[in-house]
């Protein structure tokens, strides 16, 4: 963390859900650093030159020019970029996706919540799981986060 503030990348050709992951993000009191990528494609070049690394990912799925599946693969397949935390951000839960990418490497799974107070829960979760420890995978059973949070 530089400066004592947790660096986000946010991978979503969604520009909606950008403007609400980014408002959900300053309701946080957790200082961070936000940027902000359209595809898959803008991702890559952006971890490539990145130095250091950002603190984390979210990565949503569904992208023009190279989807988030093609990204956490290639991510995890590169000695430079594989201790990077990657957090799936998508609006689909199905088991069989989960399960893959959680083998794939995926550090979280977070579904995309309805409610704007959902988001800011689970986004205060996650970036707390990273900070307290982001070089270990959640077990299974502990891999995915919903909107159902109390």
């Amino acid at each position: 963390m530089n400066d004592n503030h947790l660096s986000v990348i946010l991978a979503d050709d969604d520009k909606d859900d950008c403007l609400l992951f980014k408002e959900a993000l300053e309701e946080l009191s957790l200082p961070t650093q936000l940027v902000t990528v359209y595809h898959g494609e803008q991702l890559m070049q952006l971890l490539n030159k990145e130095s250091p690394l950002p603190d984390v990912l979210f990565l949503d799925l569904n992208m023009p020019r190279k989807n988030g599946f093609e990204c956490l693969v290639e991510i995890k397949s590169s000695e430079k970029l594989k201790q990077l935390p990657v957090i799936i951000f998508s609006t689909s839960l199905e088991p069989e996706i989960v399960n893959k990418l959680h083998q794939d490497g995926a550090y979280l799974y977070i579904r995309k919540p309805n409610k704007f107070e959902q988001l800011t829960k689970l986004l205060y979760l996650a970036l707390t799981a990273v900070a307290e420890d982001n070089s270990v995978q959640p077990s299974k059973e502990n891999f995915v986060l919903t909107g159902n949070i109390k």
